[in-house]
């Protein structure tokens, strides 16, 4: 068993959702829709307990909507995030999560400051790198 097949029980938030996708306060966000980051649907909806990874998120979305960054509960059961905590940043300091369950939103981020451009650059630069030698797919 790894630490992403167990669910997270000692994170108290507040948590984070980016996007490109204009949403309404009290709305769910579902597992089931199409990924931000990919054009598939995926059988978990993303969240973070760190702003930075949320602008990440909003950042990097597909899409030509305005970056926004929401305020998120879980109503359910979450897991670290293997996309990230396995491959990437090993003891998860992203803090990055994922359910089954939906996100019930409960604000919006109104004032963030988004990352470089140079620095956002390099991030784009990488993941297309990733993507064209194989290694960016999602773990679902």
């Amino acid at each position: 068993m790894t630490a992403t097949d167990t669910p997270v029980t000692h994170e108290a938030g507040p948590f984070y959702h980016g996007t490109r996708a204009d949403l309404e306060v009290g709305g769910l966000l579902s597992a089931g829709f199409t990924s931000n980051y990919a054009e598939r649907k995926l059988s978990w909806i993303y969240f973070s307990a760190t702003l930075d990874a949320a602008i990440w998120g909003c950042e990097l979305a597909r899409g030509s909507g305005c970056e926004r960054i929401y305020i998120v509960e879980p109503t359910g059961d979450y897991f670290n995030d293997p996309n990230l905590t396995d491959k990437r940043f090993p003891g998860n300091p992203t803090r990055s999560y994922r359910s089954r369950a939906p996100l019930r939103i409960v604000g919006e981020v109104a004032e963030w400051e988004g990352h470089a451009p140079e620095v956002l650059q390099h991030m784009k630069d990488s993941l297309a790198r990733m993507e064209a030698e194989g290694g960016a797919e999602i773990i679902d």
